[in-house]
């Protein structure tokens, strides 16, 4: 087994030759995808048909309405367990992207861990679990398309198709909140030019995921920018949906993708935090300027993250008796914080 905290040149080489010898492969990712894990699988998908492997992709959660562009024949599956474990117990290989702990596989977890194939973990997130036989984990990536686009240029040299361009600029534009997060450098936007040169349309991904909202989920937007409040003199906001707002405005958890960015873009912000009640909980999504780590803000409930992005489900407590832990958890953070 590859140690997840390899170097990332020995974990891409280590790894190739798996690939290259799939022929049975199961791919899948996190519970509720984001554009990152839909448009990693969707890439690594392609490449490994184009070879000839049987592959299918099989998540714990129904594809999200703005990523169905990337999948235009249906072919990403949610998990049946009646009908997909026999693929999941019959796969040579299963690689799990973006993510690296096999509970946010939820109901895939069991039968992805009694599966004999072998297992392969891409992934961009702090603190692996060790369930995988190959690890390819690099927390600097920007996200892992990027780690993708890595392992297939080892794989195949420069060109690549516009189906797998397509799905790893998706991939990137959208872990990098099109490419403006902090991670972003020059060599992020050499490869955004690589991939629109193999036939990634910018203007096509952009429109299709950021510009195509229904009216219920502005109107939510609206309800929720209603109760934005801030903390610590304006350096923490934050923000909540709650059940009865989804309700309302016929919307889903699927309809706040993206909703974090509201509280950071007010002036002075440091920390911004959005609460969704859940049916048995609360989730916790936060973001952050320079040093301050919202993946330790979230470890304290439960969660991880990256630095500046992080997140957690918090099961049986009320959004009011949540908040404020995790306000003060926050304010802890704050650098010189006065303790009040």
């Amino acid at each position: 087994m590859t140690s997840p905290n390899a170097g990332l040149a020995a974990a891409l080489d280590a790894v190739a030759p798996v690939f290259l010898k799939a022929r049975r492969v199961v791919l899948t990712t996190h519970v509720n995808p984001d554009g990152d894990g839909i448009g990693s699988e969707v890439a690594l998908a392609s490449w490994l048909r184009d070879r000839g492997a049987a592959v299918t992709v099989i998540n714990t959660s129904p594809l999200p309405v703005v990523y169905r562009f990337l999948d235009p024949g249906g072919s990403i599956l949610r998990f049946d367990a009646a009908r997909d474990a026999s693929a999941i117990a019959s796969a040579d290989t299963i690689a799990v992207l973006d993510t690296n702990h096999p509970d946010r596989l939820r109901t895939m977890r069991d039968a992805v861990a009694a599966s004999r194939a072998v297992k392969v973990c891409i992934d961009h997130h702090l603190d692996p679990a060790p369930f995988a036989d190959f690890f390819v984990i690099d927390d600097d990536a920007t996200s892992t398309g990027e780690l993708i686009y890595r392992l297939l240029l080892r794989l195949h040299g420069s060109a690549l198709s516009p189906d797998v361009a397509t799905g790893l600029y998706c991939a990137i534009m959208t872990d990098t909140g099109s490419f403006r997060y902090p991670r972003v450098d020059p060599e992020t936007h050499e490869i955004a030019g690589h991939l629109i040169e193999c036939g990634a349309d910018p203007v096509r991904i952009f429109s299709e995921v950021y510009e195509r909202w229904t009216p219920g989920r502005l109107r939510l937007l609206g309800k929720v920018l209603s109760g934005l409040t801030t903390e610590a003199e304006g350096r923490i906001a934050q923000v909540a949906v709650t059940r009865g707002m989804l309700a309302e405005t016929g919307t889903t958890e699927e309809d706040t993708d993206n909703f974090t960015t509201y509280p950071m873009s007010l002036q002075g912000v440091e920390i911004g935090i959005l609460f969704l009640e859940a049916e048995q909980g609360v989730k916790i999504s936060v973001r952050s300027r320079g040093d301050i780590p919202a993946n330790e803000i979230c470890r304290a409930f439960g969660g991880n993250g990256h630095k500046n992005a992080a997140g957690a489900r918090v099961e049986n407590i009320t959004l009011g008796e949540l908040r404020p832990n995790v306000i003060a958890t926050a304010r802890r953070y704050l650098p010189n914080h006065r303790r009040t």
